[in-house]
């Protein structure tokens, strides 16, 4: 598993939305970009959701991770976020539209043996 940077590019599933991030911690890069750590993926924008109608809501924020973090890497007392990241968005229906990971934003630095 791939650890995320500042670079990753996190989407909703809906393909085009893309979720804003920014990192919340400025002690440890890759190639000199931060690493994401626990909840800089919560509670960020998403622009570009494509689902939208006169009864839909496009996603337009994320809700807390549901699964991704680290269990053994930690910065600053916070887990890293790796590139299995997940969870909600806030668009419709309710409780059914996750963001996932679509680039970690490097393929140099990954958690675990053989990855």
């Amino acid at each position: 598993m791939k650890l995320l940077t500042e670079d990753a590019k996190i989407i909703c599933k809906h393909v085009n939305g893309v979720v804003g991030i920014t990192p919340g911690q400025n002690w440890v890069t890759v190639n000199g970009r931060r690493l994401l750590v626990d909840n800089d993926p919560e509670g960020r924008p998403i622009k570009g959701c494509p689902n939208v109608g006169a009864t839909i809501k496009p996603c337009t924020a994320t809700l807390p991770v549901q699964a991704g973090y680290s269990d053994w890497i930690r910065i600053d007392g916070r887990s890293i976020c790796l590139d299995t990241i997940t969870g909600l968005t806030d668009g419709t229906p309710p409780g059914t539209v996750k963001y996932v990971v679509a680039d970690p934003g490097q393929d140099f630095v990954a958690e675990g043996a053989g990855n």
